[in-house]
Order: structure tokens, then C-alpha cells, then sequence
């Protein structure tokens, strides 16, 4: 891994043409191999195919750079194709958004490839960081779970609309319902000063039944007084009738005397 970081050196010294324009993908993508090289706790095997990975990829820094470039995304996962073996660029600006385009492809399409278990995402030349290693279960766990959270908030969003709805309509029954006591309301009190009315008439009409009794009953005391009174003098009125012949009788007795002695004197008169 050293001798191939030294010749690729060794050739922008010479000023290789197709090297010397890309001399910084070449020692961005040189990091990973200075990388690879020292202690690992990996296994040798794992170790070897890392290193010829790693290899394989800096022998298209120029074309990995380029495509870079020309998507104008900050970096992009590149790969060798794992059943051919020819490069493969997806441009994006992360690893997750590269990922993300990659997985947008048809399932049949020509964009789809037969992707190994480990890519690198290459950043663009003017960024200073090194290569990343990302395992594709990762990108795909990562994919799962933006497509579980984009559920999650489609759901959401649902769940939100529906609220939104039913408060509406919620509203909506609640205005309803303040009419429909408004208009009670109203009706109760209308009922309300019916009844008032119709017991103040009460009132006043027992206020009237009272005075009216009393009426009657002051004339029928009246009444009673009057015809105490008839009595009385039908009382007097019967004496006096009896009395009438006997007063009758002697006046015409006395009227009898008056003439009688009227006549004497008329014949000693002659």
C-alpha cells in the first residue's frame, strides 16, 4: 500500500499529465490507503480486500472527480460494480442523499447496478476531508428509517388534518349549539314574560274578585239592612192597618154625632 502511495507521488514529481490536474483527488483518495496500512484489527482477508478496493477506486480518481464536479453536489459514493467491475458514481450531498437519488432509480432501470457491501463517499476537491467507508446496510438502515419517519410524519400529517377537521366541525356543532340555546334562551324568556304577564293578570283580576266580594258583601249587608228596614215597616204598616178601621169607624161615629147634632139645631131653627 506504501509503494502505491509512493508511485503515485512519484509521478506528480514527473508531472504526469493526467496526474498533475488531479493531484488532490489523488491524495484525498491516497488517505484511505495511508489508512488501510497501518495496524488494523481486522482480519487479514478483510484487510487484503479493503486495500484492493481502496486500489481499484484511486485508479479512477480522475473520473470519480470529474462526475463530481460536473453534478455540483458536495461529494458523491463511488463503487466499483460488482459484476463487471466498472465505476460507479452517485453524486449527492451527503451519503444518505446519494443513497437516497440511487434508490429513486426503476428497479429495472439501466441506473441500477450490482452494488458491493462497501462504498466510499468521495467528497469534492475543494472540500477538505478525507474519503468515508459507509457499509451499504448502513445507507439502506438509514433509508429505512427516513422512510419510516417520512411515514411517521405523513401520518402525522393525516392525523392533523383530521384533528383540523373535526375541531372545524367541532366548531362548527359548537356555533350550532349557542344558536340553537341562543334561540331557547329567547323562547324562555319569551315564555317567561308570558307567564309574568298572565300571572300578573291573575293577580289583578283575584285583586278584582276580592273587591268585588267585598261589594257583594257590603250589599249584601245592605240588603239585609234594607229589608230589615221593609220589615219593620211592613211591621208598622200592618199595625197601622189594623188600627185604620177602629180610627175610620169612630171619626165617622164622631162625623155621625156632628150631624146629628148639626140637625137638631137646624130644626129648633124652625
Amino acid at each position: 500500500m506504501l509503494q502505491l502511495l509512493l508511485v503515485l507521488l512519484g509521478r506528480m514529481r514527473r508531472g504526469a499529465p493526467h496526474l498533475r490536474s488531479s493531484g488532490l483527488p489523488l491524495m484525498s483518495l491516497a488517505v484511505v490507503v495511508v489508512g488501510c496500512a497501518s495496524p488494523s484489527l481486522l482480519p487479514e482477508a478483510q484487510a487484503v480486500a479493503i486495500q484492493d478496493r481502496d486500489r481499484a477506486l484511486a485508479l479512477h480518481a480522475d473520473a470519480i472527480h470529474a462526475a463530481i464536479s460536473q453534478s455540483a453536489k458536495v461529494g458523491a459514493l463511488v463503487f466499483l460494480d460488482a459484476t463487471d467491475s466498472h465505476l460507479v458514481v452517485l453524486p449527492g450531498e451527503s451519503p444518505a442523499d446519494a443513497w437516497a437519488r440511487y434508490t429513486l432509480l426503476p428497479e429495472n432501470g439501466t441506473g441500477r447496478v450490482s452494488m458491493p457491501p462497501v462504498l466510499t463517499f468521495v467528497h469534492r476537491a475543494d472540500v477538505p476531508k478525507a474519503p468515508e467507508t459507509i457499509p451499504r446496510s448502513v445507507l439502506q438502515q438509514e433509508a429505512q428509517l427516513r422512510d419510516a419517519w417520512r411515514r411517521i410524519e405523513e401520518r402525522l400529517s393525516i392525523v392533523q388534518s383530521d384533528l383540523a377537521e373535526s375541531k372545524r366541525e367541532a366548531d362548527a356543532s359548537l356555533t350550532g349549539a349557542r344558536a340553537d340555546m341562543h334561540a331557547a334562551l329567547s323562547s324562555l324568556a319569551e315564555d317567561l314574560a308570558a307567564v309574568r304577564k298572565f300571572m300578573l293578570q291573575t293577580a289583578q283580576l283575584g285583586w278584582l274578585n276580592h273587591e268585588l266580594t267585598v261589594e257583594n258583601e257590603t250589599g249584601i249587608r245592605k240588603v239585609a239592612t234594607a229589608s230589615q228596614e221593609l220589615s219593620a215597616s211592613s211591621a208598622r204598616l200592618e199595625d197601622l192597618m189594623r188600627e185604620l178601621p177602629k180610627r175610620l169607624a169612630g171619626q165617622l161615629e164622631e162625623l155621625a154625632n156632628r150631624l146629628d147634632s148639626i140637625q137638631g139645631k137646624v130644626s129648633s131653627l124652625k
